[in-house]
């Protein structure tokens, strides 16, 4: 299987230098760097990798501003926001912007490399320290419950995508194939008017139907 590509869009050029040693530690291929926002904007449009690391904080444009550009643009690179930051605002926004996973700058990078490798098979992943925003923003207040247009078997992927789990990880626990778990979640994006596997599960969350 080939390496993972990974553009880095980080100002600081010690954190850039650290978490390129990181990547490369853990066999995934950087194929570009940018300390700013439009520089990584553009490095991203023209090298298409697999997945960019963000931070929040770029001059130029902040990482929140890039994603959405990103989005605008029809990219389909995977989003993985690195910051310090850990406020409800800004990690809601990023999740609004079309960011598939938020991690900190404090963490270990063992969950670096695995927000990167759920948010290229498609998943959604937010640091452990920060996971009870998200939940919270999307607790249903209870006597507003919609009865769910979903599947038991389709509930059950939602809320595996939910945890972050990827598709190949959510055949293997489901025991089913690859191609089953796809038109599952082909099917969940038509009943909840999903663009993505990540917004259906959000979409899920919101209206408590996982």
């Amino acid at each position: 299987m080939s390496a993972l590509r990974v553009v880095v869009v980080e100002d600081h050029a010690l954190t850039r230098m650290g978490l390129c040693a990181t990547l490369a530690a853990a066999d995934i291929e950087v194929v570009g760097e940018a300390g700013d926002g439009p520089t990584g904007r553009d490095l991203i449009m023209r090298e298409r990798p697999d997945v960019a690391i963000v931070d929040i904080g770029l001059p130029g444009i902040d990482g929140i501003e890039l994603t959405e550009e990103l989005r605008a643009m029809k990219s389909t690179v995977h989003i993985v926001i690195l910051t310090m930051v850990d406020e409800e605002p800004d990690v809601l926004a990023a999740l609004a912007a079309g960011a598939d996973a938020y991690c900190l700058k404090s963490g270990a990078p063992e969950r670096l490399i695995e927000a990167i490798r759920v948010a290229a098979e498609g998943g959604a992943y937010f640091d452990p320290r920060i996971a009870h925003i998200v939940l919270r923003q999307f607790t249903t207040v209870p006597g507003e419950r919609i009865e769910s247009p979903l599947s038991p078997r389709e509930t059950e992927i939602l809320r595996l995508i939910a945890e972050g789990v990827g598709n190949a990880e959510i055949a293997e626990r489901l025991v089913v194939s690859l191609g089953t778990v796809k038109s599952h979640i082909r099917d969940t994006l038509i009943k909840l008017s999903a663009s993505d596997r990540t917004q259906a599960a959000v979409i899920a969350l919101r209206r408590g139907f996982i």
